[in-house]
């Protein structure tokens, strides 16, 4: 159907409109003016996703062309305005600074906790505060670093990262490098979105779930959480192999997806959903790309490369099972986290099983929300490859499990405790996940791999469908 411009403005306008409101609540959010105590913030995080749920409806009658440059505006502009003001809900960048730091002076990362003597030289005043939140024992030296008697849990891709920001960055700049660093990988994410949905037949409009989410300006602009990256390689990753002929972008495939993985361990859930075709070859490269990315930390400290992994797990309560919040509601404890096990591979069959090679991101969306769903953790930042897996797939139901991240993390400020919010914050989500899939399947008789099986492209309106 041939789009009529003059009926989608006030569309367009009303779009625009909402993405401006949503840039000043960022502002409001991030920048935190006086009056803007915690409780105000908190709301302000509720009505940004108000706000966005608005933009994005509204989006969807305007002209493609009109639609297609607010989603580039927005997806650069929030990010990057919430970039200008200091994190306010994480405190993880600041290991980032200290791992490229440490990189810099030619320590190996996974080599020694931020408290070790050995690397006393390193510490300046604003990393190592005399007022920081984290201080070693006897309360003499305090810092910023997140738990810093223990080393690095971050892969080594993700270590080549900080490095690479580091050099970078002008000396006394503190944190405003990395955070624009991932605020313009968010926004390069965006772009890649608007370029890769028409290719599958797509509508480039669903890449405003990418773009305007809060999840994204607030975790990737504000706090400078890695996992933008690792969802940015993950995306460029499946788009790759969505349309793999060849052996050669298979490889090319490959070698994105292990570059994710090496990134933040994550992405791995996406491979039960890119089973489909030549999946020996596909496992190997990521594999290797992996390994190749740990063999110098390897050499250099051996088995130390774990880094802080198996400790996070145990201090997260998933080694005894006190994490999986919606699942301790009908099992005991030291039975969930076999349930979950239980669940994960159940997912992972299902996904590799009703997986379309030509739209790998239909089944992934699935099974990374189904694992976010089992492993209810307590941050926001969890959720943005599954943010990323929504625009791909247009399956906007699945976002209420990012929002439930925002619930789990600002539970005390609520009133709740934090296993509370996550079972209020899970719980809602997954019932609304589950009417979304039963409205799915009653629209449309094809059962649809987004929502339970293989079928049709998201259902939009004739003239929102590519091509």
């Amino acid at each position: 159907m041939t789009e009529r411009p003059r009926r989608g403005r006030p569309w367009a306008v009303g779009a625009g409109t909402a993405v401006g409101v949503l840039a000043v609540l960022a502002w409001l959010t991030t920048s935190s003016p006086g009056w803007v105590t915690q409780p105000v913030t908190v709301s302000l995080v509720g009505l940004s996703w108000v706000v966005f749920g608005a933009a994005v409806w509204l989006l969807r009658r305007a002209p493609r062309r009109t639609a297609v440059a607010l989603v580039l505006l927005g997806g650069l502009a929030l990010p990057v305005l919430a970039a200008f003001a200091p994190p306010r809900s994480s405190d993880d960048l600041y290991r980032y600074l200290w791992d490229g730091r440490v990189q810099a002076s030619g320590v190996d990362p996974y080599a020694h906790p931020p408290a070790d003597p050995a690397l006393a030289g390193l510490r300046d005043g604003f990393l190592w505060p005399a007022d920081g939140p984290w201080c070693l024992s006897g309360g003499d030296v305090c810092t910023r670093i997140n738990r810093p008697t223990v080393p690095t849990i971050y892969p080594p891709v993700a270590q080549a990262y900080f490095l690479g920001v580091h050099v970078l960055s002008p000396a006394g700049s503190r944190t405003r490098p990395i955070q624009l660093a991932a605020a313009l990988i968010a926004a390069a994410t965006t772009l890649l979105l608007v370029r890769a949905l028409p290719r599958f037949g797509l509508d480039p409009r669903w890449a405003a779930l990418w773009a305007w989410c809060p999840t994204v300006f607030l975790e990737a602009g504000n706090n400078g959480h890695v996992d933008v990256l690792a969802a940015g390689l993950a995306g460029a990753a499946l788009t790759v192999l969505a349309g793999a002929r060849t052996r050669g972008r298979t490889v090319w495939g490959g070698v994105l997806l292990g570059l994710a993985v090496a990134v933040k361990l994550t992405p791995g859930l996406l491979a039960p959903a890119l089973l489909r075709r030549r999946p020996v070859l596909l496992a190997l490269v990521a594999a290797g790309t992996v390994a190749l990315g740990y063999a110098p930390h390897v050499w250099a400290v051996g088995a130390d490369v774990l880094g802080y992994i198996p400790g996070y797990l145990t201090e997260e309560g998933y080694a005894n099972g006190q994490r999986f919040a919606l699942l301790t509601l009908v099992l005991p404890a030291g039975w969930a986290p076999v349930a979950a096990g239980v669940l994960l591979v159940a997912a992972g069959a299902w996904t590799a099983l009703r997986s379309d090679p030509d739209r790998p991101w239909d089944a992934a969306v699935v099974m990374v929300g189904a694992a976010l769903l089992v492993a209810t953790p307590g941050y926001s930042w969890y959720a943005l490859l599954l943010v990323l897996l929504v625009a791909l797939s247009g399956r906007p139901a699945w976002l209420t499990v990012a929002a439930a991240g925002h619930l789990a993390l600002y539970a005390a400020d609520l009133g709740l405790s934090p296993l509370a919010g996550q079972r209020l914050g899970y719980g809602l989500a997954a019932v609304a996940v589950l009417v979304a899939a039963v409205v799915r399947r009653r629209r449309a008789p094809v059962a649809d791999p987004g929502e339970g099986g293989q079928g049709p492209a998201p259902h939009l309106p004739p003239s929102h469908r590519a091509g």
